[in-house]
């Protein structure tokens, strides 16, 4: 299979990373904002094609999927375009900015009959998965997530510490990792959500920390909060409160409420989540079926997300 990426910044090289451990892939094409770093990119990962031109790269014949690990308000418009090229798409997390591209994307692809899958990462994680197993099982039931996404992002750099050429943001970007997890793990529609936001940066236009509250229809809560302002351990944090024992997630790791460490080598193949995603794309793809994180299947939360956003605008 001849998967080609496109936006090869952090994200972009774990995928590349993740990418080289799948038997039976091939990296087609690397597409970057500058030509001297697709080129330096595609020799590391044995790509034959560098390119600042996505267009170019979906006309390959070639090509049969493509990873989009791009800007935040390219990926809708981005993810439209492979489909009508023909190629099977992963989009990372947002699938877009706003809840009506994200609907037009999603129409898109049904039309198209391929695949299209959405960088949800949490529902790939090794710690997660752990959670939802138990969940699945009848063994947990959640009463409460209690989670913390915090960053110190002050000025406008990448998870690298690199200049950024575009604005990140907490709510449609960080905070639908939370938003799609809770009503996957509580295998529940969401029916209230209220978000709360900090002054903006009187550069970047957005705000810096955000309060967001959520319920289920059997009333699961969800307390999120989120900061750019935190100058400490960065990174998001789920606490689990459930009814029988709770659990906290740091990415792959997990351990219990009272910091022992709960083993979760054996609940997939890998702990790297971005492998795990990669493997269900390459595999949804390769059967075909549709994929968990499909556009469909994640598509609710870019609803809450949409309503939040209103409440913001008021």
């Amino acid at each position: 299979m001849r998967i080609a990426l496109a936006g090869a910044g952090a994200f972009g090289i774990k995928h590349l990373d993740a990418l080289a451990r799948i038997d039976g892939v091939e990296i087609a094409a690397v597409v970057s904002r500058t030509l001297d770093q697709a080129r330096e990119v595609a020799a590391t990962y044995g790509a034959p094609v560098a390119s600042t031109d996505l267009d170019d790269v979906l006309a390959m014949p070639d090509v049969d999927a493509v990873i989009l690990c791009t800007p935040t308000q390219m990926h809708a418009a981005q993810s439209i375009a492979a489909l009508h090229a023909g190629k099977h798409v992963q989009v990372e997390i947002p699938l877009a900015d706003n809840r009506s591209d994200a609907l037009e994307v999603a129409e898109v692809a049904r039309e198209s009959g391929l695949i299209c899958m959405v960088g949800h990462t949490r529902r790939f994680n090794p710690s997660h998965q752990w959670v939802h197993n138990k969940i699945v099982a009848g063994e947990l039931s959640i009463q409460h997530m209690d989670v913390q996404t915090f960053f110190f992002r002050r000025s406008n750099i990448n998870a690298l510490g690199q200049p950024r050429s575009w604005v990140d943001n907490l709510l449609w970007h960080h905070a639908a990792h939370t938003v799609d997890l809770f009503a996957y793990q509580c295998g529940e529609r969401i029916v209230e959500a209220h978000v709360m936001a900090g002054p903006p940066h009187p550069d970047l236009g957005i705000p810096m920390d955000m309060s967001i509250q959520l319920k289920s229809e059997s009333a699961k809560l969800c307390t999120l909060a989120l900061s750019f302002n935190n100058d400490g351990p960065l990174g998001t944090f789920f606490r689990y409160i459930c009814d029988n024992g709770t659990y906290v997630a740091r990415y792959d790791d997990l351990v219990t409420g009272r910091d022992e460490v709960v083993d979760v080598t054996g609940v997939a193949v890998s702990m790297d989540g971005i492998e795990l995603q990669d493997r269900e794309f390459v595999s949804a793809i390769s059967q075909p079926r549709p994929p968990n994180s499909s556009i469909d299947s994640v598509l609710d939360c870019y609803r809450i997300l949409g309503q939040l956003q209103e409440q913001l605008d008021r």
